[in-house]
């Protein structure tokens, strides 16, 4: 399965995950930086597109958003 959203195309990003060293706030420092991957929440999607029902892959942001409409069964 795709991790990419059919209706906006978000798709995973990248960064990195930051390891601190130190008990408290005052003196923490930075211990390691390693790689590590953001992936947006895809969610299987019943929607209704020119009037067809169809199966999407979709974000819970456009979703939330209204960007697509639901199946009413």
């Amino acid at each position: 399965m795709s991790k990419k959203c059919d209706v906006c195309g978000k798709q995973p990003t990248f960064g990195n995950s930051v390891a601190r060293l130190g008990k408290g706030a005052m003196i923490r420092r930075v211990k390691a930086r390693t790689p590590r991957r953001f992936n947006p929440n895809i969610q299987p999607f019943l929607a209704v597109i020119k009037g067809t029902p169809t199966k999407l892959k979709v974000c819970t942001s456009c979703i939330k958003a209204g960007k697509v409409q639901r199946v009413v069964g």
